[in-house]
């Protein structure tokens, strides 16, 4: 079979088709932008951003975001660093999803290096952006202007884990100034790594404590999820149609093992739809994991803020 050509950078200027539309929101909008990559930038986007010195347990949540945000159809926006950005674009790309990486170097400079394999992945399947032109190396102040294309591209920036002085709060500022939506996971006030989190929340930013958090304070990804689900076969709130493993679930609570079990599919096929169900908000997940139809159960918090729930998948190091 032969090889598929080897994909080539390109270059688009303000006034290109395809030049994504919201930079213009920006005070300073860069007047070209180098690609790479077989994806494009499709709205809706999310940034997922973080510390380069992350602990196991922010990695793990930033892949487990990256994931179930792509599983929900939603673009997955980061800067390709070490630690927090790294483990998101791994999450989208272990998805199913597209996932866009911002450089803060020229389109042909792999930085950081031991992120080579990742970038090739990233090329595969997503896009990488840049407005540094070719053979620019990564210098300190690149990082600022890229941070703010990152959240200019985005529709909510969710901060992982972030030291006071970490470039994510940059990212999380620049977010806010152009009236994005700005989510942190909280964190122990003795963690080092959770006080930029922590502080953003002192100051108005919303708390992530499970995927739905961001749909509640992003209307417009909910709508989008909720149409990602219905074409991939659930039944829409008015009911079009039918979807066996919404079916499945009655009156009673059901462990996704069973669900699995009774449709002859994977575990991992059943958590991927639940979480796209779930987004969607034709499903609720309640303690011990089970699952329940949304309109079965009264209100108040479900899933892992209410104590059970999906649990944070292994590492994606």
């Amino acid at each position: 079979m032969k090889a598929p050509p080897a994909l080539t950078p390109r270059i688009i200027v303000r006034r290109d088709p395809g030049w994504p539309a919201e930079l213009s929101d920006l005070s300073q909008c860069p007047e070209r932008l180098w690609l790479l990559g077989a994806a494009e930038h499709r709205p809706p986007g999310v940034a997922v951003v973080g510390s380069r010195r992350a602990t196991l347990a922010g990695l793990d949540i930033a892949a487990w975001l990256g994931r179930s945000l792509a599983e929900a159809g939603v673009q997955v926006i980061s800067g390709m660093a070490l630690g927090i950005d790294g483990a998101a674009h791994r999450g989208a790309l272990a998805g199913g999803g597209t996932t866009v990486a911002v450089l803060g170097c020229g389109i042909d400079i792999c930085y950081p290096p031991r992120h080579a394999p990742l970038r090739r992945r990233i090329i595969d399947a997503g896009l990488l952006i840049t407005e540094e032109p070719p053979g620019t190396p990564a210098l300190a102040y690149h990082f600022p202007k890229r941070n703010r294309i990152i959240a200019a591209l985005c529709a909510a920036v969710i901060v992982v884990e972030a030291s006071e002085r970490s470039g994510a709060l940059s990212t999380a500022r620049h977010a806010a100034d152009l009236g994005r939506e700005v989510l942190a996971v909280p964190g122990s006030i003795r963690n080092p790594a959770a006080i930029g989190c922590n502080l953003l929340l002192r100051d108005g930013a919303t708390p992530l404590l499970r995927i739905p958090d961001l749909f509640d304070a992003v209307p417009a990804l909910r709508a989008h999820a909720a149409s990602v689900a219905c074409a991939d076969g659930a039944r829409s709130p008015s009911g079009q149609r039918g979807d066996r493993l919404l079916r499945l679930l009655g009156p009673d609570p059901v462990h996704p093992d069973d669900l699995a079990s009774e449709l002859g599919l994977s575990a991992q096929k059943v958590a991927t739809r639940l979480t796209q169900l779930e987004i969607a908000g034709l499903v609720a997940t309640i303690g011990g994991g089970l699952v329940v139809r949304r309109h079965q159960i009264g209100p108040g918090p479900v899933g892992p803020a209410a104590g059970g729930g999906r649990s944070v998948p292994e590492p994606l190091l």
